[in-house]
């Protein structure tokens, strides 16, 4: 395996057990095996390097709620919404560390241009995946690049993050997945 892969690795595991902001390079070397040039040549910079560590992760995670929201082919654009953001609420716990090294992440980036710039091609990207998937539903045709679909896609995105926060904040006092699902439900029904 090469330096890259093996920083990208160190970078993973690092971020869920110190948190975005507590990583230092030398710790990225020692859990790498690596060197400190390794970070430049690969990466550019520390940051840029965890940046793509946590674009991998939100990429499969976005890759597995993917598989969720496809599974029944006869399932509504809404329907498929719903069920997303439940798996999302499911899996919260699982994702937590990695979720704090997000939010560190974003708190940093006001102030260091190229960290937000990173940060914003990693949620450009995933709204672009979240599209493939909104036009998926749409089924017809329809092209990921239509701007309703990115649109829904950006929506499917503000309420997952959305809910991450609330769960981040407080578990206990977030929605559980059964009662949004009842309470989505209850919406549905109102609009007819």
């Amino acid at each position: 395996m090469g330096h890259r892969q093996l920083l990208l690795e160190a970078a993973r595991r690092l971020l869920e057990d110190k948190g975005y902001a507590h990583i230092t390079a030398r710790d990225l070397v020692a859990a790498s095996g690596t060197n400190l040039a390794s970070i430049g040549y690969h990466f550019g910079s520390k940051n840029s390097l965890l940046n793509a560590a946590l674009g991998e992760v939100f990429a499969e995670w976005t890759d597995q709620l993917a598989e969720v929201a496809l599974a029944d082919p006869a399932a509504s654009p809404i329907q498929r919404a719903h069920l997303t953001w439940a798996t999302v609420l499911r899996h919260l716990a699982d994702k937590r560390a990695l979720l704090l090294s997000f939010v560190e992440a974003l708190a940093q980036a006001e102030r260091d241009p190229a960290l937000r710039e990173q940060l914003a091609d990693l949620q450009d990207r995933t709204r672009t995946r979240v599209a493939e998937i909104v036009a998926t539903s749409y089924g017809g045709g329809v092209p990921a690049t239509d701007p309703r679909c990115t649109a829904v896609a950006g929506f499917i995105m503000a309420v997952c993050d959305g809910l991450a926060l609330q769960w981040l904040l407080d578990p206990k006092r977030s929605p559980r997945p059964d009662d949004l699902l009842a309470g989505l439900d209850d919406l549905h029904d109102l609009s007819r």
